[in-house]
């Protein structure tokens, strides 16, 4: 089978296209045939090793002192059940799924193995492939932050880096659970960011929302970039900063499937800046690593 890999940590181009053994399911793993797949910031930091300093000996050790271990980035897909291990009970070959292999890796693949236990879900009946590729990480790390926040009906939520791939799902959810949802995006994405519910946009490029005078009950940074310090001034008292840049998200596949119903009651949607075929992923990087991309990037396998 066909995979992106890397031999080396470095820039896009150490990514090369190679023919790389085809998995066997365990007893309780599901075979997958690859859709569509997705290259997120964090598939970025992987490849080039690019991590803040509390995170850097954990994620040596986790990947190797020497080589990428494993060598095959992604950690979202969608695609169909080829083959199910004899102790699978939730699944079937041929049924349609999306999720997230997590710190495994190796989404970027014709055919990946994943545990039945896993992060993985049927798609939702009113997405396409590369639309449910989308969904895992952005949704999972927004719902997670969120409710870490403790994010309640009726608090004025403010999202910072809105238009991304976190932070577009961040508004959707924020949105459902009730918040009166403030967005900071660039100027070129502020109508995306209003109709993906938020009542209220800002645009950084010309003013720095913790110097408007306005309080918010719960501050979620998506991108990682501003720190609790910078956003006390917009805190209402007794309010709540969480940032993307404080750890590891705890994936769960009862979250998967509390997502997929909010995309088929039409609450939630995927925002697909670009897409790239395999071939095309060094490309798919260099956009990622620009720092420019809306929503989310996606990568077809067929």
């Amino acid at each position: 089978m066909r995979a992106a890999v890397y031999a080396k940590t470095g820039p896009p181009d150490v990514l090369q296209i190679t023919d790389v053994e085809k998995p066997v399911p365990t007893d309780n793993e599901i075979l997958i045939n690859v859709h569509a797949a997705t290259v997120t910031s964090g598939d970025c930091r992987l490849r080039g090793f690019k991590f803040p300093a509390v995170f850097w000996l954990f994620m040596r050790v986790l990947h190797g002192a020497r080589r990428p271990d494993p060598p095959i980035p992604g950690s979202e897909l969608t695609g169909v059940i080829e083959a199910v291990g004899k102790d699978v009970r939730r699944f079937r070959a041929g049924d349609q799924v999306f999720g997230s292999t997590g710190m495994r890796f190796g989404a970027n693949a014709e055919v990946v193995c994943m545990p039945e236990d896993g992060v993985v879900a049927h798609r939702p009946a009113n997405m396409s492939y590369e639309e449910a590729a989308a969904v895992p990480f952005g949704a999972l790390t927004a719902l997670y932050f969120l409710r870490k926040g403790n994010i309640q009906s009726g608090q004025r939520v403010l999202i910072n880096g809105a238009s991304g791939g976190v932070g577009t799902y961040a508004v959707q959810i924020a949105a459902h659970f009730g918040a009166d949802v403030t967005g900071v995006c660039g100027s070129t994405n502020l109508d995306l960011v209003r109709s993906l519910g938020a009542n209220e946009v800002i645009d950084y490029t010309w003013e720095d929302f913790t110097q408007r005078g306005e309080l918010h009950d719960l501050i979620f940074d998506a991108v990682g970039k501003r720190s609790a310090s910078d956003c006390r001034k917009a805190l209402a008292p007794g309010g709540t900063f969480v940032t993307s840049a404080q750890g590891l998200v705890q994936d769960r596949a009862e979250d998967l499937i509390f997502l997929k119903e909010l995309i088929e009651a039409g609450e939630m949607k995927a925002v697909i800046d670009r897409s790239y075929p395999l071939e095309q992923i060094v490309e798919a990087h260099r956009y990622v690593e620009s720092g420019h991309k809306k929503g989310h990037v996606v990568i077809t396998m067929r």
